[in-house]
C-alpha cells in the first residue's frame, strides 16, 4: 500500500464535519449564555375596565409590542411564547378621563408578567384610546305607509303588522343619544298586487359601534283590488 492510499484512508469526511458541527454549536451554546441581546416581542394584550358602563369608541390594540433585553437564552425562549401566553391585562380605571395608554403602567405590568427579562420600553405607532358611556335606547318601527308602491286600483286592505315593533340600539351614549325615537321602514317593492310578507333589513342602523337587538323587520299587510273607483 503506497503513501497516497494511506493518507486518503486517513481523511474521514464524517469525522470532519461533526467536528465542525461540534465546535458550531459550542460556540453558539456559549454565545447564548452572554447577555447585553435585545428584542421586539409582541406580546397579546387585554384591556380590563367596566364593561357594563363604558365602551370603546376606538379599536382597542390586541397586542402591543415591547423591546426586551435578556442573555440569549432568555431571548430565544420569549421569541415565540408571546403566541402561547395568556394576555396581559392592562387596567383601566376611569375610562372617560383617559385618552391614552401609560407607557410607564404597561412596561410595569409587563414586567411582572415577565420576570426574567429587562423590558426597556413600550412601541407602539399610536397609544391613543377613548371611552364613552354605554347606553341603551328603545326604538320605535313604522311602515312608511304613504310611499308604498301599489299597482293602479289596489289599496292596502289591512293593518300593517311588523314583527318586532320595537327594537333596542346599545352603544356609545353620543351616538345612540343622536338616533330617533321612531323609524320608517320603507316598502322597497314596485307596483304590488298581492298581500305582502317580507322580511327587511334595518340598513340604517347599521354601525360598527352599535349594537341592535335585531337587524331585520317582518312586514305583511293584505292588498285587494278595488271594484269601482274611488269617490
Amino acid at each position: 500500500m503506497n503513501t497516497h492510499t494511506q493518507n486518503v484512508r486517513r481523511f474521514q469526511p464524517t469525522k470532519a464535519l461533526l467536528c465542525v458541527g461540534a465546535a458550531t454549536l459550542f460556540w453558539f451554546l456559549s454565545a447564548l449564555n452572554k447577555p447585553g441581546y435585545t428584542l421586539n416581542v409582541e406580546y397579546p394584550i387585554r384591556f380590563v375596565y367596566n364593561d357594563s358602563l363604558y365602551i370603546p369608541t376606538s379599536p382597542l390594540p390586541r397586542t402591543v409590542r415591547v423591546n426586551v433585553s435578556s442573555d440569549g437564552w432568555g431571548l430565544l425562549r420569549h421569541s415565540w411564547l408571546p403566541f402561547r401566553v395568556d394576555p396581559i391585562n392592562y387596567v383601566v380605571d376611569h375610562p372617560l378621563q383617559t385618552t391614552a395608554i401609560n407607557t410607564a403602567s404597561l412596561a410595569a405590568a409587563i414586567t411582572e408578567y415577565v420576570k426574567k427579562l429587562h423590558v426597556n420600553h413600550v412601541i407602539a405607532d399610536t397609544m391613543e384610546i377613548s371611552f364613552d358611556r354605554r347606553l341603551t335606547k328603545t326604538i320605535q318601527l313604522r311602515a312608511d305607509s304613504l310611499h308604498i308602491n301599489l299597482a293602479p286600483r289596489y289599496v292596502v286592505s289591512s293593518v300593517i303588522n311588523l314583527t318586532p315593533r320595537t327594537i333596542q340600539i346599545e352603544g356609545p351614549a353620543k351616538l345612540v343619544r343622536g338616533l330617533p325615537d321612531t323609524i320608517l321602514v320603507k316598502i322597497p317593492r314596485k307596483r304590488i298586487v298581492d298581500n305582502y310578507d317580507e322580511e327587511l333589513p334595518l340598513i340604517s342602523l347599521r354601525h360598527p359601534l352599535l349594537h341592535a337587538s335585531a337587524d331585520r323587520v317582518a312586514v305583511s299587510f293584505e292588498v285587494g283590488e278595488l271594484l269601482s273607483p274611488i269617490k
